[in-house]
């Protein structure tokens, strides 16, 4: 596919449970390259829609892709070879090493009891490679940071040799420094591997400095697929329908266009 061909593409997408739609005629795409940032207040519909978009659940209503392929119809095995998901759960591993643990990447070509070959480990150390996590392959998993966990996960996405990576949260037990890091890893891999990367957070600010676009879900439905840039404009221009001041609407907050973030609103 072209680089400038969506990996990810949502056309009017509904997204939900029973009759209850929380996202309404989403229309998005994430091209390789891009880190694309998804940001909402909790219980919107970002883990919902993330499922539509892995397969887990069916749209109620229009079409998710994944390079091209209808999530409606793709089989699990070819989609566990176009797409990662990084799941916001702390890693249960303690018993491996890190090596071990990213080589469970490989299972889509191997079988999830299949012994790895030759050409498996080496997918697997240019990963550990890839995010700065080589020297910690005979380390036990027990014994690392939480950051270190998730590079470590990071690296089992990349092992699994997919155009397309999906993380929930993947920076939500993180401390700052964490947050800044993996946030960076994660941008440059778009670019220099041209995956496409989708990630859940609510680190406003982050998003909105390193994202190449961002996702945009407000309370009621709508989802906004912009460049940062687009949408600070819409806030400082004072728009009526500026998606940065509908994303936390009737909240006490509102968002600073000087911190990129959002902050009390003063009495």
């Amino acid at each position: 596919m072209r680089q400038d061909e969506p990996l990810i593409e949502l056309r009017g997408v509904c997204a939900g449970y029973g009759a209850r739609a929380l996202v309404a005629n989403a229309t998005a795409r994430v091209c390789g390259g891009e880190m694309v940032t998804f940001l909402g207040a909790n219980g919107t519909g970002k883990s919902t829609l993330l499922k539509t978009i892995c397969g887990e659940m069916a749209p109620m209503c229009g079409d998710a892709f994944v390079c091209g392929k209808n999530t409606r119809t793709v089989s699990r095995g070819e989609l566990a070879r176009l797409l990662a998901v990084v799941n916001t759960d702390r890693v249960e591993g303690d018993g491996l090493t890190v090596r071990e643990l990213v080589g469970m990447g490989r299972y889509p070509y191997t079988g999830f009891f299949g012994r790895l070959g030759r050409e498996d480990y080496r997918i697997v150390d240019e990963a550990l490679e890839a995010v700065g996590m080589e020297s910690y392959a005979a380390r036990s998993v027990g014994s690392l940071s939480d950051g270190e966990r998730q590079k470590t996960m990071v690296a089992r996405a990349l092992a699994q040799a997919t155009p397309v990576i999906i993380l929930d949260e993947p920076t939500a037990f993180l401390d700052v420094a964490s947050r800044v890091e993996l946030n960076a890893l994660l941008a440059s891999l778009a670019e220099r591997q041209g995956k496409a990367v989708l990630m859940t957070s609510h680190d406003v600010a982050q998003a909105l400095e390193q994202s190449s676009r961002v996702w945009l879900l407000t309370g009621d439905g709508a989802l906004t697929d912009a460049v940062p840039e687009e949408l600070i404009a819409a806030h400082n221009e004072g728009r009526p329908d500026s998606p940065l001041d509908r994303l936390f609407k009737n909240r006490a907050v509102e968002f600073d266009a000087r911190r990129l973030d959002f902050r009390a609103i003063s009495n």
